[in-house]
């Protein structure tokens, strides 16, 4: 039995782009069978090559048990590596500059999370991708810690890829990108815009065409000026402001319905009616937007990449436990593209 489906919408391009240009993408639990069939499928498709962490003979054991080829996958155990001592003096020299004493850097760096993060940060790796095995901190926080934030975003967040192909009213390709999903519980004006903005941004440069924002509240356009209604609406302002007119539109605040339903507008806000689907989504909290991408996913069926994490200078990314291989390889695509566009997603570096 196949564990990947055809490419879609989304992952198709994905593809086509990595295949042109090949990217190295770590992932930091490498000794589960699910990134062992990702990795031979990722170098099968010639998307780059993967780098697995974990202990090597446990690695090849388990890809000849399973029937799959090594062939191009790269095995890195932390502690033997001939990086290992490198990146114990850099992170002794970041704890140094921050202030901070009596951190056992070797332990640090042994844990693979910590490693990723050093091998995406100083250019070993072109992103990293984990959560297979460990919970959502354990993998945020390595790559809070130890790479550069992007001092254009006030807050780092995660954003979520879904696909659909029969679902009504899924964005204008099928495609919709959610956003906060992982990071912000109760996220302010400000890191509302930057998500908005961000969010667009990337959503753009995907889809390849200006696409449309929505700042999602339970008040359309000021019929219920509660103060989160009120918030979304000055996130939404402070957004138009943050982007090109021929990148991204941005609505809010809105209700879903109005968002996603040209009829739903047509009734509750006839000035949206003629406008597509909505492309990207933003919540008034993390609790709305994960609650929503759960459901779409366990009860609507469709598809999920990511979450991809943004406010990083480097391309990271983290999927649940229970992510299938077709979820990890689409997560990994979108952070290798994300690598090849990254200059042009921002040009100061």
């Amino acid at each position: 039995m196949s564990h990947f489906s055809e490419p879609n919408s989304f992952t198709q391009p994905l593809f086509d782009q990595l295949k042109r240009h090949p990217k190295r993408i770590v992932f930091p639990e490498g000794e589960d069978e699910r990134i062992l069939r990702v990795a031979a499928k990722f170098v099968e498709l010639g998307l780059g090559v993967p780098i697995l962490l974990g202990d090597r003979d446990k690695i090849f054991a388990m890809a000849k048990d399973l029937g799959l080829s090594m062939n191009f996958v790269r095995v890195i155990n932390p502690v033997k590596s001939s990086d290992f001592q490198l990146f114990c003096n850099r992170l002794d020299r970041i704890e140094r500059y921050r202030g901070l004493r009596g951190m056992d850097v070797e332990e640090v760096i042994s844990k693979p999370h910590y490693f990723a993060a050093m091998m995406v940060q100083y250019g070993q790796a072109d992103a990293c991708l984990g959560g297979n095995i460990s919970d959502p901190a354990g993998v945020f926080r390595p790559l809070l810690h130890l790479i550069k934030p992007d001092a254009n975003v006030p807050r780092v967040f995660a954003v979520t890829v879904l696909t659909s192909d029969s679902l009504p009213n899924f964005g204008s390709d099928g495609v919709l990108f959610l956003a906060d999903t992982g990071l912000i519980p109760d996220p302010s004006v400000e890191d509302l815009a930057s998500i908005a903005a961000e969010t667009g941004m990337l959503a753009h440069h995907h889809l390849g065409r200006r696409v449309r924002v929505a700042l999602l509240s339970h008040s359309n356009l000021g019929s219920s000026p509660t103060p989160s209604a009120l918030k979304m609406s000055a996130a939404a302002a402070s957004a138009r402001e943050k982007v090109s007119i021929d990148a991204c539109e941005i609505d809010g605040e809105i209700q879903a319905d109005v968002a996603v339903d040209r009829e739903a507008a047509r009734i509750k806000a006839p000035k949206m009616a003629r406008k597509e689907s909505a492309d990207v989504l933003v919540f008034p909290s993390l609790d709305a937007a994960h609650i929503s991408m759960k459901l779409l996913g366990h009860i609507g069926g469709v598809s999920s990449y990511g979450r991809i994490i943004r406010g990083l200078t480097k391309p990271a990314g983290q999927v649940p436990r229970t992510a299938t291989e077709e979820m990890i390889l689409g997560t990994a695509a979108a952070l290798g593209v994300e690598a090849i566009q990254f200059r042009e997603l921002h040009p100061q570096g």
